[in-house]
């Protein structure tokens, strides 16, 4: 009835922190510095890796994709009406009962496995910039 809203509600969360974090990270990016005419960067910034801020905004697009899409086909069934109460189960306290038991159980199980999902993603491209950082080279 409602599951959609634990997802849109976690996809709100992490894309104010990718946000934030992204804000963090311009502000410690490393620059560029002139020296003796010469433009130089530290041997830090020349490593492969992908900012955190990036990976944060993947779980975003998952969640917020996983929420439109439920969205939509909870309008599609009748469930959001454009006229409040919005939900349908909130009209009635039998079933506002029920639509929390389905948030809690139903979209929290989702929004986990979501983030799971973007978890075991996030730990895949790592081990492949592991092994193309020591090789060199990317795998086929």
């Amino acid at each position: 009835m409602a599951c959609f809203l634990v997802t849109a509600a976690e996809a709100v969360v992490v894309t104010v922190a990718a946000q934030a974090i992204k804000r963090s990270e311009k502000k410690n990016e490393i620059r560029p510095v002139k020296l003796d005419g010469e433009t130089r960067v530290s041997a830090e910034s020349s490593e492969v890796s992908i900012p955190w801020s990036r990976k944060l905004m993947w779980l975003s697009y998952l969640l917020w994709g996983g929420a439109l899409l439920l969205a939509f086909e909870h309008i599609w069934h009748g469930e959001v009406v454009p006229w409040f109460p919005f939900l349908t189960a909130a009209a009635d306290p039998g079933d506002t009962a029920e639509m929390l038991h389905e948030m809690s159980t139903v979209g929290v199980s989702m929004a986990l496995m979501v983030t799971a999902a973007w978890g075991v993603m996030v730990a895949a491209v790592q081990s492949l910039i592991k092994k193309i950082t020591r090789t060199g080279t990317a795998a086929a």
